[in-house]
């Protein structure tokens, strides 16, 4: 079996621009995998260009050595752009080995260790600035059957907060947790925003409405940083989104840096690198939750991962989408009592439909982290995507 060609696909989704790849062989079996890379499209497009022309000739089914020679030969080996496109095709390609064989993925992962794996749900406040706003949202979630949620109360703060916007975010958290009361775990998200000081004041202030994980509390830069509040810090917490190598992952566990590590299938080099990571963690008893926020083949390929992973502790979705994600894949995602069920099928279990994906070309989007429009994530009218007939979260 030979790669013939490789196709990319970049889909405006409003909050971000999904980019898929598609690898076709000339055997006729074809594989997708995802990179969305955030603010960097057109890097990451050029990036699996220059990796097509290596590619093409080669046998998709050898992952380990393609991959493992893709980061050898690239010289500078770590980054988010070269192993978003890594990822991108590693999953691909891990699809195409799986479809030849006639199996589901997770089957070559080591086979399946549960047949669902509890959810929490991201990005079902869109719109909310004020805490009784909130409050109101996670109302709603909770009512469709999530039991625990993640989001970011901290408006657009950098590094430090005065008073006022330090207590406005306190009182959200409050809001929510006297909305949902306590059988439903918060997560808080700080996006790494903040200094040492202000990460270890936040995590205690927090311990009073007893969060699941308080994440990404300091920039990524500093592994340092993030171990001293880890160290410090009452509340469990959660990182690693933004790692982008074995090799630092394992200076994350070794410094001790969080409770909870979340790498991502679609940027820390596939499901190769996210298999690899979650067997260093056991060890450490550092629990598995990857970061999830992305397109439906990221999502699936996560699932397959979560189906095999015995460390594997939670699945982070976004609760609402784009009324058309539904049109770029076959994607069929079962909700049962907070938990998702693994996919059966034959490889990923998706299939791309590359003509609604030209429907929506890119569009580009800026980060809003700091200005003060962090829940402007969707338009109006956007679904309770993994919801089916009940009403949207607005």
């Amino acid at each position: 079996m030979k790669i013939t060609d490789i196709k990319t696909f970049n889909v405006y989704t409003y909050r971000t621009n999904y980019v898929f790849v598609k690898i076709e062989t000339d055997e006729g079996i074809s594989g997708i995998g995802e990179g969305t890379l955030e603010y960097k499209e057109h890097a990451l497009l050029g990036a699996i260009e220059d990796l097509k022309r290596v590619l093409i000739g080669q046998d998709p089914r050898e992952v380990e050595r393609i991959c493992h020679e893709l980061y050898r030969d690239s010289y500078w080996r770590v980054g988010p752009v070269l192993q978003s496109a890594i990822s991108a095709l590693n999953i691909a390609m891990w699809d195409i080995k799986a479809k030849a064989l006639q199996v589901p993925l997770y089957e070559l992962l080591g086979g399946k260790v549960r047949d669902s794996v509890r959810m929490y749900a991201n990005v079902w406040f869109a719109g909310a600035k004020e805490p009784d706003e909130f409050a109101a949202a996670a109302k709603k979630a909770v009512a469709m059957g999530v039991t625990a949620l993640k989001w970011d109360p901290f408006g657009k703060a950098y590094l430090y907060m005065d008073n006022q916007e330090f207590f406005h975010a306190i009182e959200i958290v409050e809001a929510v947790r006297a909305a949902v009361g306590s059988s439903v775990d918060l997560l808080i998200e700080g996006h790494g925003r903040f200094d040492v000081a202000t990460g270890i004041r936040i995590a205690n202030a927090l311990k009073p409405f007893d969060p699941m994980f308080f994440e990404e509390p300091t920039p990524p830069d500093s592994l340092d940083a993030l171990a001293e509040v880890h160290r410090k810090s009452p509340v469990p917490i959660a990182a690693g989104e933004r790692i982008y190598s074995v090799t630092q992952f394992q200076q994350f566990l070794e410094k001790g840096c969080a409770d909870f590590v979340q790498p991502d299938v679609s940027h820390c080099g596939g499901i190769s690198a996210v298999k690899k990571m979650a067997a260093m963690a056991e060890p450490y008893y550092v629990a598995l939750a990857p970061h999830n926020p992305s397109g439906p083949v990221a999502n699936a390929a996560t699932l397959h991962l979560a189906a095999s992973t015995p460390g594997f502790r939670i699945l982070e979705i976004c609760l609402t989408d784009v009324n058309w994600r539904g049109e770029l894949t076959n994607e069929h995602v079962v909700f049962d009592h907070g938990k998702i069920r693994i996919p059966e099928g034959v490889g990923l279990g998706l299939a791309l439909n590359e003509e609604n994906c030209a429907k929506y070309p890119f569009q580009p989007v800026d980060l809003r982290h700091y200005k003060g429009t962090l829940t402007n994530v969707r338009p109006a009218g956007a679904s309770s995507y993994y919801f089916d007939g009940l009403p949207a979260v607005d």
